[in-house]
């Protein structure tokens, strides 16, 4: 990337600190100072309120039956299998969505239901309920549909399951409309007229919900037989996968799904995500997080999705045979090194064009040679580097619309700004920070104008300043395996929890700098301060290299630390998120 991509420079923010209020919550949770002062940059400064967050204990999740709707899809659902109905589990084709629906299928095959699945193929069906699909199922057979992480807002479809004779259960988490479908039954977190404690539910821990409350029922007690009960711990892993994916805040009942979750994947894994681990090459990691979950397992469940089709990745989750499990798993692994590949292009194209007006409030992109499963994915590094909202447009052959999709920044509601722009569209939907949409090709320039107009009106004509929030600064000497192993204690990490920022000034770098991974993109580098060194990675900032080295390898850093573990041994390395050659000068 030249100068004339550069962006506008990160704004540090380094959160204030109370000396006394960290002193007293160190000494009561006997804690190392810092990581009390984590604790207090989260809002958790009362003792018992601490305690809770860090012990996280399984009993913390609400009984299923509190969650609205579930009495009744369980009623409904049972008697369905009792009559030997033909069930259909309806879910969708990311990590979420996948996860959501093996949850539900394996239930009710050991429920002994006569049950099949089905998840859209992203390109062909698009997402959630298809009336097209409904056809189908209802011409097979289909006398139950149940969705999984999806309907609650698919009011035409509901109406063509009910004309068709199918009844339909809806289990979401998604937002709905002012009017809700027609359905036996809707499970949702925050479904109007009710007050469910926790409305942050992932798709996955509404479908886990419903799966407990079938377990109990079943077995007419809370407690559920040896079979049921080794379900449900591995539904906790899974429903942790679609949550960390999903990314839905990590507190509460969703931090008691992940802390649970990854524990139990660390120590018994079904087969399927045996395999998983394995072609990922993180199995056997003693330190196994959210991170892994994000970066390392999800891509490659999604790489199915956006590629193709999601039922492998169903299939992965669910199966019992090894042979097939590692012939699924190397299949998407290969899938996903083929993503990799992809989107690179896609993101050197997006940049290229994106460089062309760089004075916008927003960038809208397309081309015709960008695939549709994987401008998501670019959209969101390019809000990452050039901190304002992006919107991109796959457009394809023998198809009359184009397909978008969209990431915004803080503070701009992507899903209002498109209803803004309705006219201009064929559709679209979403939420705040993400959201898709179709678009016929020749409106897409007056689309533009009208959408950068939103933005524009909102926050100027000038391009958002990025605002990094930092935790705290200390001295690379305090970056010890102590600490990292009392940091552990705040795990997992995602969005309301997020992973520590920390700043280390007056670093000098040691030796030459290196442009690692594919693509030589990333910078690997040492650095030292006094006596303590350490490694560093800066992923996707090759292009900022001659910045990093222009004081003489002298610099600051913001990082992540992260334990990098090689043949049983364990170090700490830092994740750079960004840098400033020299001493710290931009604190804002």
């Amino acid at each position: 990337m030249d100068e004339s991509t550069r962006t506008n420079a990160k704004v540090w923010h380094l959160l204030a600190h109370d000396g006394t209020a960290i002193e007293r919550l160190s000494r009561a949770l006997n804690l190392p100072p810092i990581v009390a002062q984590l604790l207090l940059n989260r809002n958790l400064g009362e003792q018992a309120q601490a305690e809770r967050f860090l012990s996280c204990p399984l009993t913390g999740l609400l009984e299923p039956e509190t969650l609205p709707g579930v009495d009744l899809a369980v009623e409904r659902i049972l008697a369905a299998i009792a009559d030997k109905k033909k069930i259909c589990v309806y879910g969708d084709y990311d990590v979420d969505g996948v996860t959501a629906t093996a949850i539900m299928l394996t239930c009710l095959k050991l429920l002994q239901a006569n049950v099949d699945f089905h998840v859209p193929h992203r390109l062909e069906d698009g997402y959630g309920l298809s009336k097209d699909t409904l056809g189908k199922l209802a011409e097979s057979g289909v006398n139950l549909v149940i969705t999984v992480d999806c309907g609650v807002a698919s009011l035409e479809e509901a109406e063509e399951a009910h004309r068709l004779g199918m009844e339909l259960i809806i289990t979401d988490h998604h937002e709905p409309k002012e009017t809700l479908p027609r359905a036996a039954a809707i499970v949702h977190p925050r479904l109007p007229g009710t007050s469910y404690p926790f409305g942050q539910l992932a798709g996955s821990g509404v479908a886990f919900k419903v799966a407990w409350a079938l377990c109990k029922k079943s077995c007419g007690s809370a407690k559920v037989t040896p079979e049921l009960r080794e379900f449900l711990l591995d539904g906790i892993l899974f429903t942790s996968m679609g949550t960390i994916a999903d990314v839905v805040p990590l507190f509460e009942e969703n931090r008691i799904f992940v802390r649970h979750g990854l524990a139990r994947m660390k120590t018994k894994p079904p087969i399927g995500l045996q395999a998983l681990l394995r072609s990922a090459k993180v199995e056997g990691k003693s330190s196994l997080g959210a991170f892994d979950v994000g970066f390392a397992l999800a891509p490659r469940i999604n790489a199915a999705g956006r590629l193709g089709t999601a039922r492998l990745a169903v299939e992965l989750l669910t199966t019992v045979n090894v042979g097939r499990a590692n012939i699924i798993a190397d299949y998407l692994e290969h899938q996903n090194s083929e993503r990799q590949t992809i989107e690179r292009q896609i993101l050197k194209q997006a940049r290229e064009q994106a460089a062309q007006n760089l004075s916008a409030p927003a960038f809208v992109l397309a081309s015709a040679e960008w695939h549709p499963g994987l401008i998501g994915i670019v959209a969101s590094r390019l809000v990452d580097q050039f901190a304002r909202p992006v919107l991109m447009i796959a457009l394809r052959d023998g198809h009359p619309h184009g397909q978008g999709s969209g990431r915004s920044v803080p503070n701009f509601r992507l899903h209002e700004a498109l209803q803004t722009c309705d006219a201009d569209l064929i559709g679209h939907g979403g939420h705040a920070a993400a959201a898709g949409f179709r678009i016929l090709p020749e409106k897409i320039d007056a689309f533009r104008d009208n959408f950068c107009a939103v933005v524009a009106n909102q926050f100027g004509k000038e391009p958002i300043a990025h605002r990094l929030t930092i935790d705290a600064e200390i001295p690379l000497s305090a970056m010890t395996l102590g600490l990292m192993q009392a940091m552990d204690k705040l795990e997992p990490y995602g969005a309301g929890n997020p992973a520590p920022l920390l700043l280390s000034d007056r670093l000098q770098i040691v030796g030459e700098p290196r442009k690692v991974g594919a693509g030589e993109r990333h910078v690997s580098f040492k650095v030292r301060q006094g006596n303590k060194e350490l490694k560093a990675i800066a992923f996707g900032m090759a292009d900022r290299l001659p910045d990093l080295m222009s004081q003489a390898g002298q610099c600051c850093l913001v990082y992540t630390p992260r334990w990098n573990e090689w043949q049983g041994y364990k170090s700490v390395d830092l994740e750079i998120k960004d840098f400033q050659p020299g001493p710290v000068a931009r604190l804002g």
